[in-house]
C-alpha cells in the first residue's frame, strides 16, 4: 500500500526554553491527526543547554527532526527548518505554544478549498493570572480584530500560528533574516505576501495556547523591540520602493486604549489599559532608538570610508 505524502511540516524555533519546548511537543504528540501525515522540525537556535534530551522522548510518538544552528534569531531558524521540510504545507509555531488537539484539522479544512492562501490561526493566553501576559495577548487580539475584520481578507498574522504552501514560501524567499529579534519579521512577511498578490485567511478555530511569561521589565523590552522591528520594517518597504505606511487614524488608538474595558479578563481593565498605553510608549521609544542607532552607524561607516 502506498504511503500518503506528509501534508504538514510543523516548524518550531527554540532558544533556551527546554521546559516550554517539552510542553509544546507533548501537545503536538496528542494532536487528533494521523501521525503519518505530519512531521515536526525543531530548530535549536544556539541554546546554552542541549535540546536533544527534550526531543528524544518524543521520537517514538512523532516523526521529529532536531536541527542545531548558531544563534541567529527566529527568522533564520524558521528558514532553516523550512529548508528541511518534507511536507506540502509549512506550519509555524513557537516553543511556548501548545496547539489545540484539532489544530491541524482546522488548517487542513481551509487548505482543502484554499491551498494558495496564508492561513492564520488564533492564539489564546495560557497565563490568565499574569497581568503582563494578559495585556500582551490582548494587544495581539486587538490587532487581529482591527486588521482581520473580514476573515477572508486578513492582513496580519503573528508567526506563532500560521501555515502556507512550502513551494510559495520558498518562491518568496522565506523570512527576512535581517530581523535579528522576534519583532517584526512576521509583519514584514505578511506585507510581502500581500504585495505579491496572495491572500490571507483568518481561521480562529486553529488554536494554540500561548504561555509567554512576562514581567513589567520583559513587557517593556518586548514592545521596545517591536518598535525597533517596526523601524526596520519601514526601511525594508522603502528599499522595495513601496508607498510609505499610513499612520493609523486617531480612532485606532482610542479603540486600542478602550479595548480592555470591552473584554472579559481576570485582570483589572484599568491596569490593562495602562499597560496598553505603556506598550505604545515603548514601541515609539524602540522605533526612534533604532532609527538613531542606524543613523549613527551609517555616519560612522561614511566617515570611515572617507578616510580610507
Amino acid at each position: 500500500m502506498k504511503q500518503e505524502q506528509i501534508l504538514f511540516s510543523i516548524i518550531i524555533p527554540t532558544y533556551n526554553r527546554p521546559e516550554r519546548l517539552a510542553t509544546c511537543l507533548n501537545a503536538i504528540a496528542h494532536l487528533d491527526y494521523p501521525r503519518d501525515r505530519f512531521e515536526v522540525i525543531v530548530v535549536d537556535d544556539g541554546s546554552h543547554t542541549p535540546i536533544e534530551p527534550v526531543v528524544t522522548p518524543f521520537r517514538q510518538q512523532l516523526d521529529i527532526t532536531l536541527i542545531t544552528q548558531s544563534n541567529a534569531g527566529p527568522a533564520t531558524a524558521r528558514n532553516t527548518g523550512a529548508a528541511k521540510a518534507k511536507g506540502e504545507f509549512l506550519v509555524f509555531t513557537d516553543d511556548d505554544c501548545t496547539p489545540d488537539p484539532d489544530w491541524l484539522k482546522a488548517l487542513a479544512d481551509h487548505f482543502t478549498t484554499a491551498p494558495d492562501r496564508l492561513i492564520g490561526g488564533r492564539a489564546i493566553n495560557a497565563l490568565p493570572d499574569n497581568l503582563f501576559s494578559t495585556a500582551s495577548q490582548l494587544l495581539i487580539d486587538y490587532l487581529y480584530d482591527y486588521y482581520n475584520t473580514d476573515p477572508n481578507q486578513a492582513t496580519f498574522f503573528a508567526s506563532n500560528n500560521f501555515a502556507l504552501a512550502k513551494e510559495t514560501f520558498h518562491q518568496l524567499g522565506g523570512f527576512d533574516i535581517t530581523f535579528p529579534l522576534a519583532a517584526g519579521e512576521d509583519r514584514e512577511w505578511c506585507d510581502r505576501w500581500l504585495n505579491h498578490g496572495y491572500r490571507m485567511i483568518y481561521a480562529p478555530k486553529a488554536q494554540v495556547y500561548h504561555a509567554h511569561h512576562l514581567t513589567l521589565k520583559r513587557f517593556w523590552r518586548q514592545h521596545f523591540n517591536y518598535g525597533r522591528g517596526a523601524f526596520h520594517f519601514h526601511q525594508i518597504r522603502a528599499q522595495r520602493n513601496l508607498d510609505k505606511m499610513k499612520v493609523e487614524p486617531f480612532s485606532f488608538y482610542f479603540d486600542l486604549l478602550t479595548y480592555p474595558f470591552l473584554q472579559h479578563s481576570k485582570q483589572p481593565s484599568l491596569l490593562l489599559a495602562i499597560l496598553f498605553f505603556l506598550s505604545q510608549v515603548a514601541n515609539v521609544s524602540g522605533f526612534f532608538w533604532e532609527r538613531s542607532t542606524q543613523t549613527s552607524t551609517a555616519k560612522r561607516q561614511l566617515s570611515k570610508t572617507a578616510f580610507d
